[in-house]
């Protein structure tokens, strides 16, 4: 399991009590005029609304009060260079490229994700560790440090890899068992490469998240034990079926994905392999993958998870997706809280530690102006961000 550091504004003299008239724990329930107490970054206590003890007391009534945001898929490095075009991976300069992963991390913690999983490189590490340590503000960070693509090598090439990530101190091993859908979404990896990646993954303790398109990769992923799947945007119902019996989570995107590239095209077009071809073949790709997630919703057993694939010019937009999912996709609101809190936890092997409001969990926070079960907006709407205990966001009053 993923050790979790403690920030060290976490360690408070006082207790932190969250006056609230209305909570959604993150499991499905609603909580009515509770006092949530924090002591030391976690939830202590929740008792009945004025019984919690002397503390320093923000008060969220007539807020909507819920576990922080999990976003299971971004990439908290990528953006636009000065030049405006997207930073050029073959022309590295890893301290200007961390000042940037810093500033996406600070607009992604108040935007309200507590939590993010980053499917990114080597240069995830450096920024993973000062968050961690308390001494930069940022979300929670989990990275795979890179990935696993079929020219990676022979099935032992691909084993030797993912024990190097783990020395590294990867969190998690991300594949590529598909093109990208700007170049078709074709299935690319053998069974053996991916029942290597995979396998050792987990003989490692250690989670595995395939990018895939088509069923042919899915049933190569479901055979091979992998975690969780992204995209699948050119799915059939068998193949969505399949991954509800492996036990594998699902991660779609419908909306922030696809309107990012289209109106920032120009800044990623010849960079990366990026071109204007290709955007646009991803963009034909966005009826389908909304078809696939209404479709989804009506599969007994998937465990659909929050995933934006957040890239250069989203980070800080990362919930206008779980909007789309209750707007555009269908998606039930509570499901939706919870997709996005206590099941993304489960997904990352955190589930006991976040993603609930609970006794004993992390006190990563939020308070929303509105009630998102029935203002899916509401969810954009964060005026309060807590993680760990720490206090990032506060546009109500705090009073002692």
């Amino acid at each position: 399991m993923t050790t979790l550091a403690k920030p060290v504004a976490a360690l408070q003299e006082r207790d932190i009590v969250l006056r609230t008239s209305r909570a959604l724990d993150g499991r499905g329930s609603v909580l009515e005029d509770r006092d949530i107490v924090v002591r030391d970054g976690r939830i202590a206590d929740i008792v009945a609304q004025g019984r919690a003890s002397t503390g320093t007391v923000y008060d969220l009534r007539g807020l909507t009060v819920l576990p922080g945001y999990i976003d299971t898929h971004v990439h908290i490095s990528h953006h636009f260079d000065p030049n405006g075009k997207l930073h050029d991976p073959e022309r590295r300069d890893i301290g200007h490229e961390t000042l940037y992963a810093v500033e996406n991390a600070y607009r992604t913690l108040l935007s309200g994700v507590t939590t993010v999983q980053s499917i990114g490189g080597e240069e995830d590490a450096q920024l993973k560790e000062w968050i961690a340590r308390g001494a930069i503000p940022g979300p929670r960070v989990l990275s795979s440090l890179g990935a696993i693509r079929a020219d990676t090598g022979s099935p032992e090439e691909i084993r030797t890899f993912v024990r190097a990530k783990k020395a590294g101190g990867a969190d998690v091993v991300k594949v590529f068992a598909s093109t990208s859908i700007r170049l078709g979404g074709v299935t690319n990896m053998t069974a053996e490469q991916l029942a290597a990646a995979c396998g050792e993954a987990r003989a490692l303790g250690l989670r595995s998240v395939v990018h895939a398109h088509r069923p042919d990769a899915i049933e190569l992923a479901a055979d091979a034990g992998c975690s969780q799947i992204e995209h699948a945007w050119l799915a059939d119902r068998p193949s969505l079926q399949r991954i509800a019996a492996s036990g594998m989570y699902f991660g779609n995107q419908i909306d922030l994905l696809f309107r990012n590239y289209a109106e920032h095209g120009e800044r990623f077009d010849g960079v990366g392999g990026y071109t204007m071809e290709g955007l646009e073949n991803l963009q034909q790709a966005r009826a389908g993958a909304l078809e696939v997630f209404r479709e989804s919703l009506e599969v007994p057993g998937l465990k659909i998870v929050y995933s934006t694939d957040a890239n250069a010019g989203a980070h800080g937009r990362n919930v206008e997706e779980l909007v789309a999912y209750v707007v555009e996709g269908g998606e039930s609101p509570m499901d939706a809280v919870v997709a996005a809190t206590s099941r993304a936890a489960e997904s990352l092997g955190l589930g006991d530690r976040i993603g609930a409001i609970a006794t004993g969990m992390e006190a990563d926070v939020i308070a929303l102006e509105g009630d998102p079960l029935t203002d899916a907006a509401a969810f954009a709407r964060v005026v309060f961000v807590m993680r760990a205990g720490a206090v990032f966001r506060n546009e109500p009053r705090s009073t002692e």
